[in-house]
């Protein structure tokens, strides 16, 4: 998906060609980059001895219709997972924010289905997690815990390969778990139409869901949009969920495992005491 660039880039981008009165817009916008979202037309003409017509001939010369066009824009930008600051340090609480996204998350999450996932997991041939970018880490994270529980586990891709040869070894009887956080990437959407028909399990944002019909399950995740960059507290937090049930669903089995996982530990003098 392509977008318009944000308005500090357009700006630097029109800042010749502007006008004495324009360019002291320019320079106090560079400044308070918040503005652009927290102030309208008449505040920014305020705080830069203009007029509100002059503001809106800014806009308008920086390819907006209007100071609220260029307002959604910087918006709809965050949203797509861009970094912008949306609102002063003063004014974000990390904690209240973290708190809001796992909140969201977790009502979102169904028992009945997360049961389902935790039985597919549990007696699947084999399963496949795959990431990109910001979720690879996430997926690499799922794979380590997975395989305290459980044999057969991989992650895709491996560095520097392709995914089709391993993709085309997908068992019927195998789950895939796809990580498709915000910025996904721009062939996204062709896996999940490669993978559709198989036990595919989307751990995504609400941007994700338009994938919702094509995959088994889909859990949705809450990445914050007040900072300019996302929180993966709620997938770290959804994957937590997910192992701990499925230890609990195994019950000795598991245990078993963890304790030699452990002993090899000891053996190989991998971990300090």
């Amino acid at each position: 998906m392509s977008h318009k660039p944000d308005v500090l880039t357009l700006i630097e981008q029109s800042y010749a060609s502007l006008s004495p009165s324009a360019r002291t817009i320019a320079q106090y916008l560079q400044r308070h980059p918040l503005a652009i979202v927290s102030q309208s037309s008449a505040e920014i003409a305020s705080n830069t001895s203009t007029s509100k017509a002059t503001v809106s001939r800014f806009f308008r010369q920086l390819g907006f219709d209007s100071q609220q066009d260029a307002k959604q824009a910087q918006l709809a930008l965050r949203s797509s997972g861009v970094p912008i600051a949306l609102h002063t340090e003063q004014e974000s609480n990390h904690t209240e924010q973290e708190f809001t996204n796992l909140s969201l998350t977790f009502a979102g999450l169904n028992d009945d289905t997360l049961r389902a996932i935790t039985h597919q997991l549990a007696y699947a041939s084999r399963v496949t997690l795959i990431g990109f970018r910001n979720a690879y880490p996430l997926a690499l994270h799922f794979r380590q815990q997975l395989q305290q529980i459980r044999s057969h586990v991989r992650l895709l891709p491996q560095p520097g390969q392709t995914l089709a040869e391993d993709l085309q070894d997908t068992q019927d009887d195998e789950v895939v778990v796809l990580f498709g956080l915000r910025r996904r990437p721009r062939g996204f959407k062709h896996i999940v139409a490669s993978l559709e028909g198989k036990n595919t399990l989307l751990i995504t944002d609400p941007s994700g869901q338009i994938y919702n019909q094509q995959v088994s399950h889909a859990l949705v995740c809450y990445l914050g949009e007040e900072s300019p960059f996302d929180s993966y507290a709620a997938p770290m937090s959804l994957i937590a969920i997910l192992c701990n049930q499925l230890f609990r669903h195994f019950g000795e089995r598991a245990h078993k495992r963890t304790q030699a996982i452990a002993h090899l530990y000891d053996e190989l003098e991998e971990l300090e005491p």
